[in-house]
């Protein structure tokens, strides 16, 4: 370790959002639901099963794939595979329920660790830059929406969504990417805090910042020595101290 900490990038589910087992669960009921209606408005049920199936199976096989090459993908993929292996009009279905459903009730699961926003005040007011980095098949729309509901979007400088990027995490290219857009040069003067140990905490690790898990029992072990393990977001700050007195 060299220098004091800079900043410190966040990923979201898992870390400063509660984590959600299933990012599109709720789209995919919605959308399926529209799809197995009649005319009458009556929802064959069956339909509405295979369909939601089906949208699941496709959204696991992409995640599959980025887990193999880091490479992106992005919500509109994601519809155009499933419209083509159901032989249906998915993106149709889901941009109608976009227009009658807000987000909130979309996806009720998602709320942010009441701790994020005290704990990303503590950090600006020590001078320290704060972002966000998810790998995520949501456009920003999506993210900023409930950032902004939960008072998060002004204290985190820059928020970096692997669906406007090339890459993943853990490639190097993701934590470059968010490390310029903070405007930090050397990667060990930044930390990066995770739930995952593959995807944040060896990826941060290999590019040279320091990578602070925050368990997550619901998510696949690797093996990778964090360089320190948090059970709450407020413990975050106490070691961000520790690091820099040591400087």
């Amino acid at each position: 370790m060299s220098g004091p900490i800079d900043a410190v990038i966040f990923d979201w589910g898992g870390t400063l959002s509660e984590f959600a087992a299933v990012e599109l669960a709720d789209m995919w009921r919605l959308a399926a639901r529209h799809l197995a209606a009649h005319d009458g408005g009556a929802v064959d049920i069956r339909t509405e099963d295979r369909i939601c199936r089906e949208l699941a199976r496709v959204e696991a096989t992409t995640w599959d794939r980025v887990s193999d090459d880091q490479a992106t993908s992005t919500l509109g993929e994601i519809l155009a595979e499933a419209s083509a292996a159901l032989g249906m009009d998915v993106a149709e279905a889901v941009l109608e329920e976009a227009a009658t459903h807000h987000l909130d009730s979309w996806t009720p699961h998602i709320e942010h660790d009441a701790d994020a926003a005290p704990v990303l005040r503590e950090l600006k007011s020590r001078g320290i830059r704060t972002g966000l980095l998810s790998n995520t098949h949501w456009p920003r729309t999506f993210h900023e929406h409930f950032l902004e509901r939960d008072g998060l979007v002004d204290l985190l400088d820059v928020r970096c969504y692997t669906s406007e990027m090339k890459r993943t995490k853990p490639h190097r290219d993701a934590f470059a990417e968010v490390l310029g857009a903070v405007g930090v040069e050397d990667p060990s003067r930044a930390v990066f805090v995770g739930d995952r140990p593959y995807d944040d905490i060896y990826g941060a690790q290999q590019f040279g910042m320091r990578a602070v898990l925050r368990p997550n029992p619901h998510v696949p072990p690797w093996n990778v020595t964090p360089d320190a393990i948090i059970e709450s977001l407020p413990e975050l700050v106490d070691l961000i101290d520790t690091w820099n007195e040591a400087n």
